[in-house]
């Protein structure tokens, strides 16, 4: 995910996360990323709610994905690894939490068995598929696994794997301590099977005194199995470090990749509906840079299960885009396709667009008009204002401010106004603001402007009162058709 860092899940996510998650409907996001994989819903979650600000990030993330797309089952196979490692742990107690060095080293000992399994499979992946791959993350991936994993490496753990089963017993020594007691226990390695037979033969002997514990001394056995313990504590324990720093690994390797698997996973679901993806191209925040083709709202095509209507435009070197029109005419959906388009592109992913280029924002935020407070705590324009002023709290320049029908719950002179000054504020902090309203004296005042950085959409409605839910260049007007709806909701042919 990062070139010198790991994803962190634990890392705070952005103040406005619960209103961008609702204005966005990004669970719809998530659950598709994740189908029904809990652990993938958060990954989806923090990945594309921590935003990237960073180019190079973004562009390191696009060329890793890309991979992944050229190669799904690969990158599936590998994603088992890891999911094979925390099923295997559930079935088998390895016991690697026992309080007691013989019981530790037995689990270490077990589990790193199981690991090394594992770890070959990882091996003979790479062998096999690492040149399919040409991003730099892979890349530097699969070149650490063949250096690390190699042949000697494996031979170097099972030999030590074969040693710690202690077949023909435990070799301690110790010192003596006050009273006569064992100090110092250190487990010494066995001589080896492996001398010459003449030295083995004429080999200076020390003095030994051996005795043998009753097969019924329960006493003398806990004693003995004390000893061992003693001995092998050190062994122990660097054994289950050894386990927990492999555990480690596989775990971080899931976290890493369970990004890119939701990502397959929304691809492959986009191309069942026939939508088009495309990797955008991401430029510096400080520029103004907004131009598409095709983009759709990939929630709702997640939701409906079929093809939604796709817009055009080009917003280059704006920052403000106001969209009026006529009421269902696909204003909000548009609105909602620029958000998401962003978060998308700023995680690293492709987008639900034939193409899209677009500034990165260093924050996305969204102020949508909301039901009235049933508590009755507060008025509707209340707490519209209070929520402005929590977004102007971590707003900095250079984001991205989406608004939807907000400040209409009083009326248009005032709402009008309200939202002028508001948004007049941003744009003086180079904050590049979308803007969706039927509020005609607040769109009509900026037009009068005739502002170089503005422009003014229309939601496109045919002569016949027929909506083609597109959102095309167009002043605005002082009207939003309602009257299409009341003929359509209670007029009938007779």
């Amino acid at each position: 995910m990062y070139k010198d860092q790991d994803l962190d899940l634990q890392r705070q996510l952005p103040s406005n996360e619960q209103a961008l998650t609702q204005d966005l409907e990004l669970n719809t996001l998530f659950d598709a990323m994740a189908l029904d994989d809990e652990f993938l819903f958060d990954v989806a979650r923090k990945a594309v709610l921590s935003s990237l600000d960073d180019l190079d990030t973004i562009r390191y993330r696009q060329n890793i994905l890309k991979d992944c797309l050229k190669n799904p089952s690969i990158i599936r196979e590998i994603y088992q690894i890891p999911i094979e490692s925390i099923e295997n742990k559930h079935k088998h107690w390895f016991g690697i939490f026992s309080n007691y060095p013989s019981g530790i080293l037995y689990g270490s000992r077990e589990m790193l068995q199981m690991f090394v399994g594992l770890l070959r499979k990882l091996r003979n992946i790479t062998d096999e598929h690492a040149d399919k791959f040409e991003s730099e993350g892979f890349s530097t991936f699969f070149a650490m696994i063949k250096k690390e994993l190699d042949d000697g490496y494996f031979a170097r753990v099972q030999k030590h794997l074969s040693e710690l089963k202690f077949r023909n017993g435990v070799l301690i020594s110790a010192t003596l301590g006050r009273g006569n007691e064992g100090t110092d226990y250190i487990l010494r390695k066995p001589q080896g099977k492996n001398r010459d037979w003449m030295k083995r033969v004429f080999a200076h002997r020390s003095l030994v005194y051996t005795f043998t514990i009753h097969p019924r001394d329960e006493a003398g056995a806990r004693a003995v199995a004390e000893l061992k313990d003693a001995g092998i504590n050190l062994v122990a324990n660097a054994l289950a470090q050894s386990a927990d720093h492999i555990d480690s690994f596989l775990n971080m390797l899931r976290i890493e990749l369970a990004f890119y698997i939701g990502c397959i996973n929304l691809s492959e679901q986009l191309a069942q509906m026939g939508k088009p993806v495309s990797f955008p191209l991401p430029v510096a925040p400080d520029e103004r840079r907004h131009s598409y083709h095709g983009l759709y709202d990939v929630c709702l095509a997640l939701t409906m299960k079929q093809k939604v209507v796709g817009n055009e435009g080009i917003a280059d070197n704006k920052d403000l885009v106001i969209v009026t029109g006529a009421n269902q005419g696909g204003k909000s959906t548009y609105l909602r396709s620029i958000g998401l388009a962003q978060l998308m592109m700023q995680s690293g992913m492709f987008v639900p667009a034939e193409s899209f280029s677009a500034n990165v924002c260093t924050g996305i935020f969204t102020h949508y008009k909301r039901k009235e407070d049933a508590s009755m705590k507060s008025g509707k324009l209340d707490e519209e204002l209070s929520r402005m002023s929590m977004v102007v709290d971590f707003i900095t320049p250079n984001s991205l401010m989406l608004f939807n029908e907000s400040f209409s719950a009083t009326n248009e002179r005032e709402g009008s106004e309200i939202a002028r000054q508001i948004t007049s504020a941003l744009l003086e902090r180079h904050i590049k603001v979308f803007y969706v309203t039927h509020q005609y004296e607040f769109a009509h005042r900026f037009h009068e402007k005739k502002m170089e950085n503005a422009i003014f959409l229309r939601a496109e409605r045919k002569a016949d009162g027929g909506r083609t839910y597109k959102v095309v260049e167009g002043e605005p007007l002082q009207t939003s058709y309602g009257k299409d709806l009341y003929r359509k909701v209670f007029e009938t042919n007779d």
